[in-house]
């Protein structure tokens, strides 16, 4: 965006500080952004195969045998005393049993609300990579503009064209 030379407004140095300082921010922030998205993917898939297995037990005979991991890539055969219940974390460490169908229910609930949050902090990390264009944009202006005024020249003071 060029504006005629009687709407140039004279950018500071401070100014320049200011934008190139919030830049840094913005970048941090996706930075950010960008971690929580990968946790919320992975807490998603956690729970994908968590609902997919409750769904594999119903299709189960009587009495199914499970490898029950134990760390370390060491796991364990066994089979479920009681497949029609489930123990569930709900929070703060707090464990409650429930039936096998509710429990799938709930973690289906849970995908639908991990899906949102992955949508809206999608939302937000566009919003803000927009905000970084424009301020890398408006900084490269002000950088070659610089450059056009050639060495030497002593002023706090840089025109945007």
């Amino acid at each position: 965006m060029s504006t005629p030379a009687s709407d140039a407004r004279p950018v500071t140095e401070e100014q320049v500080r200011d934008d190139l300082m919030r830049l840094e921010l913005y970048r941090n922030q996706l930075s950010q952004m960008l971690q929580q998205h990968q946790m919320i993917t992975a807490s998603r898939a956690d729970h994908q195969r968590a609902r997919e297995t409750l769904e594999g037990l119903e299709r189960t005979g009587a009495d199914p045998e499970l490898l029950v991991p134990v760390g370390a890539d060491a796991f364990l055969r066994g089979s479920p005393r009681d497949s029609a219940h489930v123990l569930v974390g709900i929070g703060s460490g707090i464990v409650v049993e429930m039936e096998r169908p509710k429990a799938s229910q709930l973690l289906s609930e849970r995908l639908a609300r991990l899906d949102q949050a992955s949508q809206d902090l999608e939302n937000q990390m566009r919003a803000l990579e927009d905000r970084i264009t424009v301020l890398s944009s408006r900084l490269e202006a002000l950088s070659q503009g610089a450059e056009r005024a050639g060495p030497g020249t002593a002023s706090n003071n840089v025109v945007l064209d």
